[in-house]
Formats: structure tokens, sequence, C-alpha cells
């Protein structure tokens, strides 16, 4: 069996219910329950023994060290982490806290329960890190993708935290020998996505008729990946990587932040025509404070090492997206509470 961390979040709730479809492998899911992670996500699961759900933080040492015992898992595969620009810049102790000092704790507890392992467990072992492709800062229009010797220079405080953990899962695989996998991808999307992120914002608004707020000029670009190729990859990179490595996995999509907000209008058009449409929605905002500019993924590592590339394009991944939030509006509605209207209150408003 494996252990996931943050498995009630975004991604990490799409790789459970891909690991137990596709894997069948049972896992133990430990998450905290903050604002983004939602056990109606693993809803399916319910009944199922192959998915156990554990609420715990992954800063309390002991109690990883006790499921690690427990469980004896032949991997952790660890998704938890705060992981919101925005709210990283409006509070970035929580980001520290939770991806540097949580991840160095649960580093700690695995550490010592595979030094403890009989030998072919140990070698079997893996420790897989989830980073992100924020951690290689930004990129002119013109510049090469990020690969993974890409130098690190992270510009907010999320990227900073994450870079940091990226940084501790290196160090304890040259230092004490820990089996670890680390991925960098680029902007995922898809199924429960919190609707603070860009794509379910912008569907979740314009239903409601309310204003699509996009941040500067709009013309920032990012590799969109979608998210179940992405869980694809990790399982992958699970199966085959090798130890100590990092792998760079994009989705081959870079487009400009409008663009996608235009595709995403374009679109709902067609499924839920709007008098005027919903392009007029558009209202250009202050942008984010030291908003990097573009992101952009290489991954020939991963395609040329373990023979992985994404399925979906851009085209065929938003059109599941997009009818996925419209099929599912009782969840939107359930996720966007107080707590979420509290935050877009404190992120948007006054922003000329």
């Amino acid at each position: 069996m494996i252990i996931v961390t943050g498995g009630a979040g975004f991604i990490g709730s799409n790789f459970v219910l891909d690991w137990v479809r596709e894997v069948g492998e049972p896992v133990v899911n430990v998450d905290k329950l903050t604002y983004a992670g939602n056990l109606a996500n693993l809803a399916s699961l319910a009944s199922d023994a192959r998915h156990r759900f554990v609420r715990g933080d992954i800063g309390d040492a002991a109690a990883m060290a006790a499921l690690l015992r427990e469980h004896r898992p032949r991997a952790v595969v660890h998704f938890a982490a705060e992981s919101h620009v925005d709210r990283s810049i409006h509070g970035p102790g929580e980001f520290v806290q939770t991806n540097v000092v949580g991840t160095f704790r649960l580093l700690e507890a695995t550490r010592s329960y595979w030094q403890a392992l009989p030998s072919p467990e140990k070698e079997a072992f893996r420790f897989l890190h989830v980073s992100t492709d924020e951690v290689y800062g930004t990129l002119a229009e013109g510049d090469p993708a990020f690969s993974e010797t890409t130098a690190y220079a992270p510009n907010s405080p999320y990227a900073a935290s994450k870079a940091g953990s990226d940084h501790l899962v290196r160090a304890y695989h040259h230092t004490y020998g820990l089996p670890v996998l680390t991925t960098n991808c680029s902007n995922n999307y898809g199924p429960y996505q919190f609707p603070e992120k860009l794509i379910p914002l912008m569907i979740a608004n314009a239903l409601d008729g309310k204003a699509l707020p996009v941040y500067g000029d709009g013309r920032q670009i990012r590799d969109w990946l979608y998210v179940g190729d992405h869980c694809s990859a990790i399982r992958r990179v699970l199966e085959a990587g090798r130890p100590g490595e990092v792998y760079n996995i994009g989705g081959n999509a870079e487009k400009r932040n409008l663009d996608v907000v235009h595709t995403l209008c374009d679109a709902l058009q067609e499924l839920r025509p709007r008098a005027g449409g919903y392009r007029p929605l558009i209202e250009f905002v202050a942008d984010r404070p030291g908003h990097d500019r573009r992101y952009a993924i290489d991954a020939r590592k991963i395609r040329a090492e373990l023979g992985w590339s994404p399925l979906e394009t851009f085209a065929s991944g938003m059109a599941r997206t997009i009818g996925w939030y419209l099929d599912h509006a009782d969840w939107v509605a359930s996720v966007r509470s107080g707590d979420y209207r509290n935050w877009i209150e404190t992120n948007y408003s006054g922003r000329a």
C-alpha cells in the first residue's frame, strides 16, 4: 500500500481517485482538511476498503511516524501544501510552516521508518515529492522552457516555500540516501479545483453574471496541464523513476491568461448562452505584486526516460473541465462558503 498526503485537495484527490481505479492498490490518505481539502471529492470511495482517510497534519511528526509504522507503506506520495500565490502574499507564514517545516517533519518521520525496513523493502521504498514549476522563477517570451537543471529563482512566498521543500528532499537523498523522487509540474486544471484559481473562478463568476477579474494586461503565459495527465505522470515516475532524480511535467499548452478566459467565455456561450455573451464581463484589475510573466516546461526528460506524454490537448482538457463544472453545480456551491467569499473580497476588493 501507499500513503498519500494532501489527498483531499485538488490534485491529491484526483490522484487518489485515479490510483484506486487504475492501480487498485490500497491507499491511506492523510489530509489536514484546511479550506481547500474537501472529503466530498472522495465520496465515490466512501465504501471502498482500498481507501482509508485519516485527518492529520504532516507537521505532526509523531502522528506521521505512527501511521508509517502501522501501515508499512511501500511509498509516500507527498502532495500536502499551501499552494495559492495570492494567499501566500497575504499570509506567507502558513506557507513556510506547511511547505517547509511540514515537509521537513514528514521527511524525518519517513527517514526513521525507511532506515528500519528490512533490505528488500528498504530498496523498493520511494518518497515522491510533488512540486511546481514556479520554483524556477519567470521567463521572457523568447526564453527556453524550464528544464530539470534550470537554476531556482522563486519570486513569491509560495514559490520560495516550495523551493525550500524541494531542497530538503534533495538533501535527504544526498545525505541519508532516502530514495526520493521530485516532480515539478506546470499549471493544473480540471475537476475539483478550488474556485480561487483562474479557470474555476472564471467559470463560477461567469455563470453568476459576475465580473471576470483578469490581472494586469492578461498576457501572462502559463503551460496548462490537465490534472488527469499530471496524475498519470506521477504514477509513471513512482513506477520507474530513478531515485534522486527530478522530472518536469508539462502539458505542451502555453497560453496567455486572457486567451484562456476568452476560451472559457466562448465555450460557455455555446453551452449556456447569455445575452451579449460572457466576454463583456471581463474586467482588468491591478496586477498581482511580483507577478511572474511566463512559465514553460521542457518535458523531454520524462518523455525520453519514462515514455510519458500528456494525452489531453488544451482543447480536449478544457472541454472536459467545463463540462464537469457545469454538471457539478452543487459541488461548486458547497465550496463557495462564507470563508471563500471573505477571501475573494480580501484579494479582489480595491483593485483598480
